[in-house]
């Protein structure tokens, strides 16, 4: 009898982890389609990131409740509790960042019914170190590696550096261009980008919480370090 709770709880929190991961594989796929319908102006593609963003709410939805069941039925402790928590808290992060991809594909549907913008290749580099964090926040959680983690803070700082930048760029083009509702929207998906990072970071933390069970959210010492004093 013990042995088959045993076998119930491995198979249950295997299940639990391997729904993230999912998850996290499919909003790295609509972001990324997200951005290629945008310089691509691809409308289909567009569309089919808007559709299957349901996946991704439903899988939310199931980590949730996995999360829940096994905290009702198996009672866990120490690593294993801290698995269950990161699984929900990351899941809402990754939720978060398939709705940006969302709202990413909708203003790229916009764009494409207007004349070619050149300015949107600018978006370039954002979308790359978005996409970095978010592959290597994953990578991460799914490996408990603290270190890797831990890293991903400092690096969204230049994304941050690069949101500004972008916005101010795409501002100055708003009064001098008579295309203020294009570059409009360019300024608001470079914020849905920066946000991303933010979610990223978030997952970084989460992921140093289930590896050395620290909570490094609101870490003194980390947010008075110089910019590249963390490794």
């Amino acid at each position: 009898m013990q042995h088959h709770i045993l076998k119930d709880f491995d198979q249950a929190m295997n299940t639990l982890r391997g729904e993230v991961l999912t998850m996290a594989g499919l909003a790295r796929v609509n972001l990324e389609r997200a951005m290629q319908a945008l310089f691509d102006r691809n409308l289909e593609l567009a569309n089919a990131v808007i559709a299957d963003d349901n996946e991704v709410d439903e899988l939310e939805r199931r980590v949730d409740q996995l999360g829940m069941d096994v905290l009702v039925r198996f009672h866990p402790v120490a690593s294993d509790l801290r698995l269950v928590v990161t699984a929900m808290k990351i899941s809402m992060n990754l939720e978060r960042i398939s709705d940006h991809a969302v709202n990413i594909s909708k203003r790229a549907r916009k764009l494409c019914a207007s004349p070619v913008l050149p300015d949107v290749n600018l978006l370039e580099p954002l979308y790359t170190l978005a996409d970095h964090l978010l592959r290597d926040a994953i990578s991460a959680f799914s490996d408990r590696n603290a270190v890797l983690g831990e890293s991903l803070h400092a690096r969204d700082k230049e994304l941050d550096r690069l949101h500004r930048d972008a916005t101010a760029t795409f501002g100055s083009r708003i009064e001098e261009s008579g295309r203020s509702e294009e570059y409009l929207h360019l300024i608001l998906i470079v914020r849905s980008l920066e946000r991303v990072g933010d979610m990223a970071s978030n997952i970084g933390e989460n992921a140093v919480f289930l590896d050395v069970a620290r909570d490094i959210r609101h870490d003194p010492a980390r947010k008075n370090k110089p910019p590249g004093a963390e490794s």
